[in-house]
């Protein structure tokens, strides 16, 4: 049997999640299909290349596809992420080179894919929490700088003290839309700037490397280091489930 990565305790907790989303049937074969589709995730290899021990491998492929329009894996982490602790809130962006097979959906608004010095690329914009736990992520085109992200990533977590960014958030609109929402900016401004840096809490300021930390994790999986889908939703499905195991110890440890 090839190497599984789920516990028992991780299955149940991941089960019962799933039952609670009222779009995936208790059916005994589910630990197997997600088995595979972790298998998958971490080897990056073909679809039709996995293992006969987890299944058909059409049946693994049908499976995850539907779950991935039904958004069942991205439920699964906003299910896990309630129990975040956003007294900090770190967001940045990280980029993902895809592979050559993965641009051809036929439709630009399917695939979230764009051009940058490496080529063609999907890039990742996450917010974490205090613990370096996922919070919530966007996807876009690999050209797209990641200020434009940069509020929604804020809206769609809880209310943080402090709101911690690199230089590449320096803006203004930024900084006035996070002291709006009741939380304190700690973004670095650019040498030229001629207000300067006399708010940054610079202590707090280097635990930004928590964010870093998170990509780090999830770019061991070779599915998430290189994207292979066509389909941003397929991509999205994948990280996804990689950030559900990140947060898997915090549950059953």
């Amino acid at each position: 049997m090839p190497r599984t990565m789920l516990t028992d305790n991780a299955w149940e907790k991941l089960k019962n999640v799933l039952k609670e989303s009222g779009r995936v049937y208790n059916k005994y074969e589910h630990r197997n299909t997600l088995e595979g589709i972790l298998y998958r995730m971490r080897t990056g290899i073909q679809w039709r290349d996995l293992p006969p021990e987890f299944g058909l491998w059409n049946t693994i492929f049908r499976r995850f596809n539907l779950w991935s329009k039904k958004g069942v894996l991205e439920k699964l982490l906003s299910t896990l992420a309630k129990e975040s602790d956003t007294e900090w809130l770190f967001i940045d962006g990280s980029i993902v080179k895809a592979h050559q097979d993965s641009a051809r959906s036929g439709r630009k608004d399917e695939e979230a894919i764009g051009k940058s010095r490496g080529g063609n690329s999907t890039k990742i914009h996450l917010a974490v929490d205090s613990g370096g736990l996922p919070v919530y992520f966007e996807l876009s085109g690999g050209q797209v700088n990641d200020i434009v992200h940069a509020e929604s990533l804020i809206n769609h977590a809880s209310t943080a003290q402090h709101v911690i960014a690199g230089k590449g958030y320096d803006s203004e609109v930024l900084r006035d839309f996070i002291e709006n929402k009741g939380s304190q900016s700690q973004i670095p401004r650019k040498q030229n700037s001629r207000i300067g840096n006399s708010q940054m809490d610079w202590c707090l300021y280097r635990y930004r490397h928590l964010v870093e930390n998170a990509f780090m994790k999830i770019k061991k999986y070779r599915a998430v280091a290189t994207r292979y889908d066509k389909l941003a939703r397929n991509y999205r499905s994948i990280v996804a489930l990689a950030f559900v195991m990140m947060w898997l110890p915090m549950y059953c440890d």
